[in-house]
């Protein structure tokens, strides 16, 4: 995990998060300065879409943007359905996996400049992916600027009634990878908190997961977050780096 002020890094195999996903196992955990530790669930990400997950599916509309998809499992699965689907993932490893499955995927942060900006229909922020950043607002405001007026965001939230920014590292219990970097968890009740200027539309539990829909604005600008923030790393996502190096597996 590294700012986004080294150029042209390359995530080498021996990052514990790209070694998971090559493995297609973990553990793998993020770790707090004291020491707590967060299992991230590598087997189920590097799975086919399950029950929980179809259901989430279910609900997108149009054509969808994951952001931090990981290995790709929603965005293959939306193929496999015949839906327009792009994920993006700051992992190499990640975008490889996802294309393997059949899944469109770019190597980008959710901070840079995407493809279709202000068109996206449903943007998918899953398995803890609305703490990018460690700035639910700031994510939250980029977000809106991705999808149409009225697009839906679709967020998987903490099970617990939690609101904290942190800043953490990324280990397999044994080897720290990088420096520490922002990033938030999030219940329903805070990710609601946060969502000034959006409109609930649903929150549900399946399992031991819980979700929430979020309609942008119809009032609110798409340029309202043309120029976003700089944001450091992310896990099954966004480890900013600068993108001018790096290259799209597939583009829209």
């Amino acid at each position: 995990m590294s700012a986004a002020s080294s150029p042209a890094l390359a995530w080498a195999a021996a990052d514990p998060y790209d070694a998971a996903l090559r493995a297609g196992r973990g553990p793998l955990f993020l770790r707090r300065a004291d020491g707590w530790l967060l299992p991230l669930d590598v087997e189920r990400w590097c799975a086919r879409a399950d029950p929980v997950d179809q259901e989430v599916l279910d609900r997108c509309e149009g054509a969808v943007l994951d952001v931090g998809c990981g290995p790709g499992r929603l965005v293959a699965e939306l193929a496999a359905r015949g839906r327009a689907a792009l994920g993006i993932d700051v992992s190499e490893a990640a975008v490889e996996h996802t294309v393997r499955l059949g899944g469109q995927a770019l190597r980008r942060s959710v901070f840079e400049p995407l493809p279709g900006e202000g068109r996206w229909d449903t943007v998918l922020l899953m398995d803890g992916n609305i703490g990018i950043g460690g700035d639910p607002r700031a994510l939250l405001d980029r977000v809106c600027g991705l999808l149409r007026p009225g697009g839906l965001l679709i967020a998987e939230t903490a099970p617990a009634d939690v609101d904290e920014r942190v800043r953490v590292h990324l280990t397999d219990a044994l080897t720290l990878s990088g420096d520490p970097f922002p990033w938030a968890r999030l219940g329903t009740r805070a990710l609601l908190r946060h969502a000034r200027g959006w409109e609930p539309a649903g929150q549900w539990a399946a399992g031991a997961r819980r979700f929430a829909a979020l309609r942008s604005s119809h009032h609110r600008s798409a340029n309202s977050s043309a120029d976003p923030p700089k944001r450091t790393a992310v896990i099954s996502s966004q480890r900013a780096r600068n993108t001018s190096a790096g290259s799209p597996v597939a583009d829209r």
